[in-house]
């Protein structure tokens, strides 16, 4: 799509975030599919539960600015799930496979995360108030999710840490 000014880049830039966030969410699905870990599986749920609120949201935003999505390739979101289930596969070790899942997890966060910031202000330079505040609602849940993965990622390394400790013969 060619794009030839504001407006037509900020509608791009949404119907990205749009199909992302379509596309994470079904790989957010799949992992919970893989994951053992009853705590994780929850959280990946409670993600995909979110992330579809969201796509509602984002739909919305279409509807406010009276656009529709355009069709984009996608193509960074295949290459990372394929990448993360050939390299997933791999893994045996279920402490590696969690921390695999929830540093993947986090790097998918954080792309979406940078995009709700420059969405957000290309809304409010557009004079789209209202999509802004709801891209700020989108991010805030967002925010929240990378909050609990780091959480995770440090419990799971601080149980490690004690398993070692525990582990050495006392002097």
């Amino acid at each position: 799509m060619p794009v030839n000014n504001p407006k037509e880049l900020f509608l791009l830039m949404l119907s990205d975030l749009r199909q992302g966030t379509e596309r994470t969410t079904k790989l957010f699905e799949d992992i919970s599919g893989v994951v053992q870990d009853p705590d994780i599986k929850e959280a990946l749920e409670a993600r995909v539960f979110v992330s579809q609120k969201i796509l509602s949201t984002l739909d919305h935003c279409f509807k406010l600015i009276g656009a529709q999505p355009v069709k984009l390739s996608g193509h960074l979101y295949e290459v990372f799930a394929e990448d993360f289930r050939k390299e997933l596969a791999e893994l045996q070790n279920p402490t590696v496979r969690k921390l695999f899942i929830l540093a993947k997890a986090s790097h998918l966060l954080h792309l979406r995360i940078a995009e709700y910031k420059a969405l957000i202000a290309a809304a409010d330079l557009s004079g789209h108030y209202a999509v802004g505040v709801l891209l700020e609602s989108c991010l805030a849940d967002k925010l929240a999710f990378a909050e609990r993965t780091q959480r995770f990622i440090r419990e799971i390394a601080e149980t490690r840490v004690a398993e070692k400790i525990a582990a050495r013969p006392a002097a």
